[in-house]
């Protein structure tokens, strides 16, 4: 009994749904009717013409409603797709300015390096150079030994000296055709004859790449009984030097002690030039033996 009340009271739904329906559909041909005739003719009567107004008037402004809602819908979506668009050309724009950005800083290191370079070259304008790049080096931190993009066609001949930012390298060890190896001032195998600019007092400048972990290498062997050296003085290459040409700067005394013997003097240097980042080198195409045959 309860289901086919319910059945009933369904089927009174739907029958109602449907009724309103036709309805609305009446109404709407109806109204349509009535516009057409308002505004197509002056022969309908006033009273029906009032009528119809009185009809129209609130579908119509139902009808311009939605028309509005449809076009504030269209506009947003217009509004969306225009700031994707602008913030896509956004997107670009900053892609591109951080590629010039960093073309810019790029260009602005490189241009600094060679500039720095270029003050070495002028500071031993007196040596005839060949400037080259540093193309491999051995596994670790500092450039203890590397190879350049120079050799006997650009007449590189083993040791000769090397100069970098700063100061002084190394010297040549190896070479080829088109290559040079170069050991540096650093690598634990290095022993320089150098002298304090000062005092020129001679002392042997040892490299160490355990010492380097500290940005310094190891002097030895000075004499200097009135204690005229001291932190910050500058370490040159010595004239009593078989291999390194006179007056290169090796780097500065930043500790000094006196040895056990009471005569001559230990400490360590920070050197001069940058061992952890080379890229360009001058190779000095002149020998030592060369030039004091030369002198």
């Amino acid at each position: 009994m309860g289901s086919f009340r319910k059945g009933s009271e369904m089927k009174k739904k739907l029958e109602f749904g449907d009724k309103g329906r036709n309805l609305l559909v009446v109404m709407i041909i109806i109204c349509i009717g009535l516009m057409f005739l308002t505004m197509t003719t002056d022969r309908v009567p006033a009273t029906i013409r009032s009528a119809a107004g009185t009809v129209v008037t609130p579908f119509q402004k139902g009808v311009n409603e939605i028309g509005k809602w449809f076009s504030a819908q269209i506009s947003g979506f217009q509004d969306v797709q225009k700031l994707s668009e602008e913030n896509q050309a956004l997107r670009e724009e900053i892609d591109e300015l951080t590629l010039k950005n960093n073309e810019l800083v790029q260009n602005q290191s490189e241009l600094t390096r060679l500039q720095e370079l270029y003050n070495v070259d002028k500071k031993y304008s007196e040596y005839p150079k060949v400037a080259a790049e540093v193309i491999s080096k051995d596994p670790g931190n500092w450039y203890s030994s590397f190879v350049v993009n120079r050799g006997t066609k650009d007449g590189i001949a083993v040791n000769m000296n090397v100069l970098g930012r700063g100061g002084l390298i190394g010297i040549v060890t190896d070479v080829g055709e088109g290559w040079a190896q170069v050991r540096s001032i650093i690598d634990d195998e290095s022993n320089v004859s150098g002298m304090a600019v000062n005092t020129s007092e001679p002392c042997v400048v040892t490299g160490s790449l355990l010492q380097m972990d500290s940005g310094k290498i190891f002097f030895s062997g000075l004499r200097d009984s009135d204690n005229e050296v001291t932190e910050g003085t500058s370490i040159v290459t010595s004239n009593i030097s078989d291999k390194y040409l006179t007056g290169l700067l090796i780097g500065y005394v930043s500790e000094i002690s006196l040895d056990a013997n009471n005569l001559t003097k230990s400490g360590t240097i920070i050197p001069a030039a940058d061992f952890r980042n080379l890229r360009e080198v001058l190779i000095i195409t002149e020998l030592k033996s060369t030039k004091e045959e030369k002198d």
